[in-house]
């Protein structure tokens, strides 16, 4: 469970009575598609015939440039996901990351599912008694790839949604 019971209107379009511009989406839609292909390798290392969760991240860049509707990236996302159902670790972590990082088109507070899921995959990935320092590590990485227009908003979405995010924004 990522997204919170009442939805942030930070998180919703303009259009759709919400205070978020098309521009901050997209920006939120990169930067979720940048924190999962940061541990796409740890999906593609276990499941390297499987393209879906490489896909579902090219779809959220090709959202944002105008190439795919919303449906198709949520679609690929929705097919990312499915990757992930028979997998454990770090592998169906990444997987998940990539389905979040493509609905974000569909639903912008999915941004930080992408962030969330890959932290766990970072984690999950890391040797005995190191998962949590990978975690706030790779914490670190995603916040140095935040760009300065949605920075304020997606830290503030992780402070907030922190605990139903299984606490993975502590670092």
């Amino acid at each position: 469970m990522i997204l919170p019971k009442v939805r942030d209107p930070r998180f919703v379009t303009i259009r759709r009575g919400g205070t978020l511009t098309d521009a901050d989406h997209h920006l939120l839609a990169l930067w979720a598609a940048a924190c999962a292909e940061h541990v796409l390798g740890l999906f593609e290392s276990a499941q390297p015939e499987d393209p879906r969760p490489r896909q579902a991240i090219e779809h959220a860049r090709a959202w944002v440039r105008g190439e795919v509707r919303m449906m198709q990236a949520r679609a690929a996302g929705g097919h990312a996901m499915g990757a992930a159902r028979d997998l454990r670790g770090a592998a169906r972590h990444a997987a998940y990351a990539a389905g979040q990082a493509a609905v974000v088109a569909h639903v912008a507070a999915h941004e930080l599912g992408a962030a969330a899921y890959a932290i766990k995959a970072a984690r999950a990935a890391a040797p005995e008694g190191e998962s949590e320092a990978a975690g706030r590590l790779e914490c670190r990485w995603q916040r140095d790839q935040l760009p300065e227009a949605i920075r304020e908003l997606v830290l503030d979405d992780q402070r907030l949604r922190n605990d139903i995010c299984w606490s993975v924004f502590d670092g």
